[in-house]
């Protein structure tokens, strides 16, 4: 079933009515004392924690996305539930992380959010929502249609004339603090800002994977990066799949970590670990950080 431009649009309305509703949930938690649990995830700690609130915000989304699933034909994908298989048999699925960034959830601080994507069956974002209940920004992408920040047409990209007057910021999960290889990234980091003329360089760590990609976006120039590795992990498909969208449609690159296509409907398994990612707010940046 190939879904039309109206099709599209009431999917987003339905994804931003959900995404509206769960966060707003997260925010009324935030400062309960939470039961942290652990999963079985990747190999970081992110990966690993979950609270009763992802199981509640899920619980919200799947109330207004499920209806949807019959009537266009959909498949679903949430990080709560197993992966059933469904997203490879149809044409588009949800992919849905209820509340990315427990982590820094569950430290009161910033970098959550509620991400719900629709891609379809070739792996290609046609519709990202994102919702901050800390901040209260609801991010809005649909294929064709342009990016849009709490309603209003979002243009992102800042002229790159002055670096010398600029900092470059380098985006950094909550984990990255304790990442084996943090000091020999740091300085490659460094290396490449002052390769490329920028004043500084300014390291920004605690955010989930989705606002993080976000946080890009509000703050160019800037990046955020998860190299390949041989072990499970670097985000997961929901991770990652809204913020595409978002990027694409607000002409910015989202690729994997070589500047191919985000494989975004991977068979075998949901990790992102085989390829990695990469969010930049122009092509140069992006291919400067490939290098490192």
């Amino acid at each position: 079933m190939q879904l039309s431009v109206q099709n599209l649009n009431q999917l987003t309305d339905i994804a931003c009515a959900a995404a509206l509703e769960a966060g707003a949930l997260i925010a009324s938690y935030s400062q309960c004392e939470l039961k942290v649990q652990h999963k079985k995830g990747g190999d970081s700690l992110a990966s690993q924690v979950v609270t009763e609130v992802d199981e509640l915000s899920q619980a919200i989304v799947l109330r207004h996305l499920e209806p949807t699933l019959a009537t266009y034909d959909l498949a679903l994908l949430s990080e709560e539930q197993v992966d059933d298989g469904s997203r490879h048999a149809k044409d588009y699925f949800w992919c849905i992380d209820p509340l990315d960034g427990t982590l820094p959830f569950t430290q009161r601080i910033p970098g959550y959010s509620v991400s719900i994507a629709l891609v379809s069956g070739k792996g290609v974002p046609v519709i990202g929502v994102i919702y901050d209940p800390v901040k209260k920004v609801l991010y809005r992408a649909t294929q064709g249609q342009g990016a849009f920040r709490n309603g209003q047409p979002w243009s992102t990209l800042a002229a790159d004339s002055e670096r010398a007057q600029q900092a470059l910021r380098f985006y950094c999960d909550c984990t990255f603090d304790s990442h084996p290889d943090r000091a020999q990234l740091v300085q490659q980091m460094e290396m490449l800002a002052t390769e490329q003329g920028y004043a500084e360089l300014l390291l920004e760590v605690g955010g989930g994977g989705v606002l993080n990609a976000c946080w890009v976006l509000e703050n160019s120039p800037a990046c955020y990066f998860k190299k390949p590795k041989l072990k499970s992990g670097g985000g997961s498909l929901w991770d990652f799949a809204a913020t595409a969208c978002l990027f694409q449609e607000a002409g910015a690159p989202a690729s994997d970590f070589s500047g191919g296509v985000l494989d975004l409907n991977r068979s075998g398994s949901s990790f992102m670990n085989h390829c990695g990612v990469l969010y930049a707010t122009s092509s140069e940046l992006s291919a400067a950080v490939q290098q490192i």
